[in-house]
C-alpha cells in the first residue's frame, strides 16, 4: 500500500513538473498544461477518475480510443496551416522524404528491445514528430502505451529548439549556414489553393486509404480557409473546436498516467527511442539537405533540412533563428515554412502507410 502511495506521488510531482515546463519554459502550455493536471488529478487515492464510470474513463473512450479528438484537432491544424510557401516551390517537399526514415530506425530498434511489431510502429511513428499522428496511431494499435506515447511526443516536439540547434551546428559548417536562398514571392491562380487539399486528401487516399481520417481531416480545414465564403466555420474549427479538443484531450491523456501505469521501465525505452526518433529525422533531414546543396551548388541552406518534419511551425523559426545567428540580414523563414509544411503533409501520408500496410504484413 506504502509502495501505491510513493507512485502516486512520484506521478504527481511528474504532473507539477509538466505544468512548470509549460508555464515557466512555455513547452507546449496548450497541451501540457492538461495533462499535467489530469495526472495530478487521476493519481489522488480513490478519486476514482478512470475507473468503470469515472469521467476521465468515459471521455477516454468517447474521445480518444474512437479517435474523434485527434481527427478534430487535425480540422482545427488544417485551418491554421497556410500551404503558400510549399505552393511557391513544391519542389521542397522532396526534403521531407528522408527525414521520415528515422520512423524506421526507431521502429526496428523497437523490435530489437522486445516491443511487438504493432508497439514498435507506434513507437517509431514518434519519428514523425507529430502529436495528433502519434495518438491516433498509438489509439489502434497500442492503447497501453498511449500515455507514455503522448507525452513523450509533445515533450520533444516542445523541446525542438534544444534538440535541433545543436544538431544542426554539429551537422553544418558556417560556411552552409551563411548561404542565403534568395525569395522572391511566385504568383499563381487563386484555385491552386482551392483544389490542393482535394487533389492531396484524393492522392494520399489511393496510397494509404487507412490514412483518409488523418489527410482528409487536415486538408478539410484547409479547405475550409482557402475557400473564402465559410469564415465561420474555418473560424470555428481553428479556435472552438480545436481549443476544445485539445483541453479535454490533454486531461484525458494526463488521466491515463496512473502510476501503476506509467511507472515501468518500458516507459523509460519508449522515451529513449522517442528521442532516437527524434534526433535520426533531424540528422536524415539536414543530411538530405546537404546532399541538395551539393547538387544545387550552394543553393540550399542545409538548415532547411531540420524542418522537414511536422513540428510546424517551431522547427522552421528554429532553423530563420540559426541562420540570423550567423547572419541577422539572412531570412530563411518562408523556405523553411515551404520545407515544414512539406514535412506536416509527409508525416500524416507516413501515418496513413503504417495505419494501412502494417496491420497487412501481419
Amino acid at each position: 500500500m506504502l509502495s501505491d502511495y510513493f507512485g502516486n506521488v512520484v506521478m504527481i510531482s511528474i504532473g507539477c513538473l509538466l505544468i512548470y515546463l509549460a508555464i515557466k519554459k512555455e513547452y507546449e502550455p496548450l497541451l501540457l498544461i492538461p495533462i499535467g493536471f489530469g495526472a495530478i488529478m487521476v493519481n489522488i487515492p480513490f478519486s476514482g477518475l478512470m475507473e468503470e464510470g469515472g469521467i476521465f474513463r468515459l471521455i477516454y473512450e468517447l474521445g480518444i480510443l474512437s479517435e474523434l479528438f485527434p481527427i478534430l484537432i487535425f480540422i482545427g491544424i488544417g485551418a491554421m496551416t497556410d500551404f503558400g510557401s510549399l505552393l511557391e516551390r513544391p519542389w521542397l517537399m522532396l526534403l521531407a522524404i528522408p527525414a521520415h526514415l528515422g520512423i524506421f530506425i526507431a521502429f526496428f530498434a523497437a523490435l530489437g528491445l522486445g516491443f511487438n511489431p504493432l508497439e514498435a510502429s507506434t513507437i517509431g511513428i514518434l519519428g514523425a514528430m507529430d502529436g495528433p499522428t502519434a495518438i491516433f496511431v498509438a489509439s489502434k494499435y497500442a492503447p497501453h502505451l498511449l500515455a507514455p506515447i503522448t507525452v513523450c511526443a509533445y515533450s520533444y516536439i516542445a523541446s525542438i529548439p534544444i534538440i535541433q540547434i545543436p544538431i544542426s551546428k554539429l551537422l553544418t559548417t558556417r560556411k552552409e549556414r551563411l548561404i542565403r536562398m534568395e525569395y522572391k514571392p511566385r504568383s499563381y491562380p487563386r484555385a491552386v489553393r482551392i483544389i490542393f487539399p482535394i487533389a492531396v486528401t484524393l492522392i494520399t487516399g489511393i496510397i494509404a486509404p487507412a490514412g483518409v481520417p488523418l489527410m482528409g481531416a487536415l486538408m478539410f480545414g484547409n479547405f475550409l480557409k482557402e475557400s473564402g465564403v465559410v469564415n465561420r466555420l474555418s473560424k470555428t474549427a481553428e479556435n472552438e473546436i480545436s481549443n476544445i479538443s485539445t483541453l479535454l484531450m490533454g486531461l484525458t491523456i494526463g488521466g491515463t498516467m496512473m502510476a501503476d501505469q506509467f511507472l515501468r521501465f518500458e516507459t523509460l525505452l519508449i522515451f529513449g527511442l522517442g528521442l532516437l526518433a527524434f534526433i535520426s529525422a533531424l540528422t536524415l533531414g539536414i543530411l538530405s539537405a546537404k546532399i541538395a546543396c551539393v547538387l544545387t551548388k550552394g543553393k540550399i541552406n542545409p538548415l532547411i533540412g531540420a524542418t522537414a518534419v511536422s513540428a510546424f511551425p517551431m522547427a522552421a523559426r528554429t532553423a530563420h533563428m540559426i541562420a540570423r545567428e550567423e547572419d541577422p540580414d539572412n531570412w530563411l523563414l518562408m523556405q523553411a515554412m515551404a520545407v515544414n509544411a512539406g514535412g506536416q503533409i509527409a508525416s500524416v501520408v507516413v501515418g496513413g502507410v503504417v495505419l494501412t500496410y502494417v496491420a497487412l504484413l501481419l
